[in-house]
């Protein structure tokens, strides 16, 4: 955290402190330039043309070397998380650090601005203008990333494309400063950026753009407590004084609130979600040895492994082969999970044994012949036994029992 916050300005600091103040007491202590010392503008690196062909579309990403500062515009009044959070996400670049936050609708002004987000009705990547709300953009993720071969065509917002054209750079950044991780892998810095656009930056770029979540009807619930909505709730309610024109007091509380997410956001992805790549590699490549079916995997450790496996068999052209995961979720605890069509699915390719559903126990004991045994959800997607053989027993009796018994 004190990498992170070493790069907001003293302003910001102080808004985190009010924030998260338990998490911020040793930083507020440090004070003086020191703080700011990583926010320097560093020597802007030149980039080479032996790149890819894709990247050279990320070509001049470097504001001037002029002596003025340089300067990050984005409209005024109400804020919203988008333009928040891609104002973070370019102070965290060494030639934005220390830029100035120029907020206003006047064009001039904007015109003075090394790089203008989410106001202008202009985007222009060779200009740096990064504006989405005009009738003619229809820009996504896929159609400005095509050598990603990504599924998701939600119109960007103006996070979506700072993240876009700077994601991997802020990436490689972070996980340097905040993990020690000098060069990620190639792999590793792909997915983790893949998977921050479809874990978070897609869902700011749908709620900024008005994309409903159902196709039609309305939802049977809403969610009032996501980013966009807590970034909300920061700037000044209706009966209080509207902030003078251009103000960044509320923005910088919210800009250091957003930052602090997405920070942990590509920690997580980076140091926990990605290795665990590995652990369900090896189950995939034990299947065998595990049970003749192939359709059964041991997990040396809970993990996260839903999405993993999803892709690794796309790549080893096992599609729909695994059927249930077993894993020890501690001493004497040991987890049948049935493997969902979809991460967030609860349809599963293979149920429990109907017959077990909603029972426990003694009487699951009985019902099932497995000693051990405890508990089988009642929706029949997940078990639980004392064992490891247990385990496997379940998952084996499973796969060959009925739908409709």
């Amino acid at each position: 955290m004190l990498t992170t916050l070493g790069r907001l300005s003293k302003c910001t600091i102080s808004s985190v402190a009010n924030i998260f103040l338990g998490q911020t007491s040793n930083i507020i202590n440090r004070t003086g330039d020191s703080i700011l010392q990583r926010a320097i503008v560093q020597p802007f690196r030149t980039m080479t043309s032996n790149v890819p062909e894709p990247a050279k579309r990320f070509k001049d990403d470097h504001p001037s070397a002029a002596a003025k500062r340089v300067k990050i515009g984005t409209h005024d009044g109400i804020f919203h998380c988008d333009e928040v959070l891609a104002c973070f996400m370019l102070q965290q670049l060494p030639r934005y650090a220390s830029a100035e936050i120029i907020r206003t609708r006047d064009t001039s002004k904007l015109d003075e601005c090394d790089i203008v987000v989410d106001v202008g009705s202009i985007f222009d990547r060779e200009r740096h203008r990064y504006d989405h709300h005009q009738g003619v953009f229809n820009e996504s993720f896929r159609t400005l990333r095509p050598d990603l071969d990504v599924k998701w065509d939600i119109r960007l917002s103006s996070a979506g494309l700072v993240y876009t054209y700077f994601g991997e750079e802020v990436l490689k950044d972070i996980l340097q400063n905040e993990l020690g991780l000098e060069e990620p892998s190639a792999e590793c810095l792909r997915s983790v950026y893949k998977k921050i656009y479809e874990g978070l930056i897609s869902e700011i770029d749908a709620i900024d753009n008005g994309v409903p979540m159902v196709e039609s009807g309305e939802p049977r619930y809403n969610i009032s407590t996501h980013l966009s909505a807590r970034v909300a709730s920061f700037n000044s309610r209706w009966d209080e004084p509207t902030p003078e024109p251009g103000c960044l007091e509320r923005f910088e509380k919210a800009k250091a609130y957003v930052g602090l997410e997405f920070i942990e956001k590509v920690k997580y992805y980076a140091s926990s979600w990605w290795p665990a790549r590995d652990i369900v590699l090896k189950a995939l490549a034990n299947r065998v040895a595990l049970h003749e079916s192939g359709e059964i995997l041991e997990l040396e450790k809970p993990c996260p492994w839903k999405e993993h496996l999803y892709q690794l068999e796309q790549e080893q052209k096992l599609v729909g082969t695994p059927k249930y995961v077993i894993y020890c979720n501690k001493e004497n605890d040991w987890r049948v999970i049935c493997v969902p069509v979809q991460p967030a699915s609860f349809v599963c390719r293979k149920f429990l044994a109907k017959p077990w559903r909603g029972i426990r126990d003694k009487e699951l004991e009985q019902v099932s012949g497995i000693a051990g045994i405890n508990f089988c959800h009642q929706n029949g997607f997940i078990g639980g036994t004392k064992t490891r053989e247990g385990a496997l027993k379940m998952a084996i009796a499973s796969l060959t029992a009925p739908e409709e018994a």
